[in-house]
């Protein structure tokens, strides 16, 4: 028999309470034994706090993504154990591919996140902010990681996602994590947590797990820290008003429940591809996972004229739903991950029931559960067969928007029009995701302009998105995970959005000049750095922020316009014909804006080769002041920032990014174009 245990202070322990079971969800015996309770929470934050934390705040954002990345094909190549514990969860291959490979799907798009922040373990957002006519007060954002521990408080649905998803992003921030998951399910969260101590990758400190009961868990959190929960409503509301968070004023987001909907748009009529995709994504919203996920379909919202059709065309589908054991030849839908949650979700499914009467599946029996050579049997396991309910008038039996209940369930639900299916999906009162199925731009922008600001995600299917989508239930690593209002209103993931939940942003203010020795990126009327070489003949490490070259001058002519009309094909009429200037912002014939930044190119590039390697692109570029003939220009470039590049195999030259502040100035000293320039500089250093 095998008890869990906890991973705090740099060592595995045992908890200190009476053991509880935890038990196969579809045989219903004891696999592993956890003890909930003796936790030193004070002592397992402040190690946090005092060895993770420093260790990450100093590593960079390309160092932390490459330890995300090695992680992630670190238990990649584990993945076979991971499943084998799955299995007793409940979760078929495919529930647990989701759960297992979803989860370390999201340490990879994590990792390569990295190449969006700078390699610092800070950086810089936004653009900077002018406050004073002559240039010389400014202020710009800075992002910084926060000085706590992220402290992650997760469900039994998915005991790998749910840890994988939240630590890669406060990893990536430079935060170190203490996870506790739900108890039912802790056994497969403690074996992956096994796997990523064993392999050495984080640093000390940087993740503790904690398989118990969470009692007292807030009770030491700071305003440095980050708490996340997911879980039912009820809990998450009590966690949020615990005295400390309110205190400390700590971030506390919350994903709670979440009355899903999926609507078949008016026009998506039997025998339409709209239609057959609409009903294949509830069936397979409704039983996948055994219907426990947070973004399953719970409200099935159809035109009024088509409610027998989608409740036929379902139920033949759920017909083909064959419940047992995960390990079972055929079977398609598995167990709930306990018979506790089971008697919860009979529970709701009658209160439902009420006035939204059953009318596809068995809410006591009369389901075969398959595997029976394998322990399953329905009165040992947590089985249930797929429910559809009817709520035939959705805006006087409202539990349908109020009541969720965790599983196969979902309730079929009668709409006249596009604005009346608005309102029934924000019913709901705030979802993690809903989906629309049309072939009608049209009525997409009227209900997403309609539901958006109840909603986290919409997602819109039709024939053409089909064959690639990711479907209804799929949360993105790159894409917010959260809804308002019910749903918590919080939000997790989303690219860059979601690491900055556990940063600190700071408004700094100052000269230009302080503002670029703090950042390490060049602001305009800072001081510039002037060398003897040229700066395209200095290496990568050789190059400083705010090493500038100064361009001999150049008088653009009439010649140069036209030579460059006719080379480029670009004979816009006020470069070549000025008798058709009259109404017009011109007084005469003006270079093209991309002969100046072409000429800048010419007279700020050393030919000889040297350092750099190749043009790597343009960020942004602004013509600020019309150039006419006879206008002397002349180009200031300027070492803006440096990117340092990974090399991909021992083969590759080691080189960065080196990008350039481009101003081009007349001879009265305006500004008449800027540019931000990309180029590829070889490193000094080949190791």
């Amino acid at each position: 028999m095998t008890t869990l245990e906890n991973y705090t202070l740099g060592r595995w322990t045992p908890g200190a309470s009476a053991p509880q079971e935890l038990l196969d969800a579809s045989t219903g015996e004891v696999i592993a034994l956890a003890n909930t309770e003796g936790f030193d929470y004070a002592a397992i934050f402040t190690y946090a706090r005092s060895v993770g934390n420093p260790a990450l705040r100093k590593m960079t954002f390309h160092e932390r993504g490459r330890m995300l990345k090695a992680l992630a094909m670190h238990l990649m190549e584990r993945k076979e154990q991971f499943y084998a514990l799955s299995y007793r969860s409940g979760a078929t291959r495919a529930d647990s591919w989701v759960d297992i490979e979803g989860g370390i799907g999201n340490l990879f798009a994590n990792a390569s996140l990295r190449r969006k922040f700078p390699d610092k373990p800070f950086y810089v957002e936004g653009e900077p902010v002018g406050l004073s006519k002559g240039g010389t007060f400014m202020a710009q954002h800075l992002m910084v990681p926060r000085e706590g521990v992220a402290v992650h408080i997760n469900a039994y649905n998915f005991p790998v996602w749910g840890m994988l998803e939240k630590i890669a992003v406060n990893l990536l921030a430079g935060m170190p994590a203490v996870v506790k998951p739900a108890v039912p399910s802790a056994y497969l969260t403690e074996a992956v947590v096994r796997e990523i101590i064993a392999s050495g990758i984080l640093p000390a400190g940087a993740l503790q797990l904690v398989v118990g009961s969470g009692q007292g868990i807030l009770d030491h959190v700071t305003y440095q820290d980050v708490v996340t929960f997911t879980g039912s409503a009820t809990t998450g509301r009590k966690l949020r008003a615990h005295p400390r968070i309110i205190e400390e004023a700590v971030p506390f987001t919350m994903e709670a429940d979440s009355l899903n909907a999926a609507v078949l748009g008016l026009d998506a009529r039997p025998g339409t591809p709209e239609f057959d995709l609409f009903v294949k994504e509830v069936r397979k919203e409704m039983t996948g996972k055994c219907g426990q996920k947070c973004t399953a379909i719970r409200r099935i919202i159809v035109p009024e004229n088509l409610v027998e059709d989608v409740q036929i065309a379902l139920g033949k589908l759920l017909g083909q739903t064959t419940v047992g054991h995960p390990l079972a030849e055929g079977v398609r839908m598995g167990a709930l991950a306990g018979r506790e949650q089971a008697a919860q979700l009979r529970e709701r499914i009658r209160l439902l029931a009420k006035n939204t009467p059953i009318v596809y599946g068995d809410l006591d029996g009369g389901v075969d559960v398959l595997g029976q050579d394998r322990g399953a049997h329905f009165d040992k396991g947590a089985f249930i067969s797929p429910i559809l309910l009817l709520n035939s008038e959705p805006f006087r039996h409202l539990d349908s928007h109020e009541v969720e209940a965790f599983g196969p369930v979902a309730t079929l639900m009668p709409y006249k029009d596009t604005d009346e299916a608005i309102r029934l999906v924000n019913l709901g009162k705030g979802s993690l995701v809903c989906s629309l199925a049309t072939n009608d731009p049209r009525t997409a922008q009227d209900f997403v302009l309609g539901a958006a600001t109840h909603h986290g995600r919409i997602l819109i299917i039709n024939e053409e998105m089909a064959k690639e989508s990711t479907g209804h239930g799929s949360p993105l690593p790159l894409l917010i995970h959260g809804g308002p209002g019910r749903a918590g209103g919080g939000q997790e993931m989303g690219g860059m959005r979601g690491v900055e939940h556990f940063m600190q942003r700071v408004a700094l203010q100052g000269s230009p000049s302080m503002i670029t020795a703090i950042t390490e990126v060049y602001q305009p009327k800072a001081k510039q750095i002037e060398k003897d070489k040229h700066p395209f003949q200095h290496y990568f490490e050789e190059l400083e922020i705010g090493q500038t070259y100064v361009t001999h001058k150049h008088t653009v002519t009439e010649a140069d316009i036209s030579s460059f009309a006719q080379v480029s094909g670009d004979n816009f009429y006020a470069h070549v014909d000025e008798t058709s200037l009259a109404g017009t912002l011109f007084t005469g014939r003006v270079a093209h804006g991309y002969y100046i930044l072409s000429k800048a190119a010419g007279m700020f590039v050393d030919p000889r080769k040297g350092p750099v390697l190749l043009n790597y692109g343009l960020d942004e570029c602004r013509f600020t002041k019309p150039v006419y003939p006879g206008t002397t220009i002349g180009v200031t470039l300027t070492v803006k920032e440096k990117i340092g590049q990974e090399k991909r195999d021992a083969e590759d030259v080691a080189k960065g990014i080196v990008r350039w502040y481009v101003e081009i100035t007349d001879q009265t000293q305006e500004t008449v174009a800027v540019a931000t320039i990309l180029t590829m500089v070889r490193k000094k250093n080949q190791e």
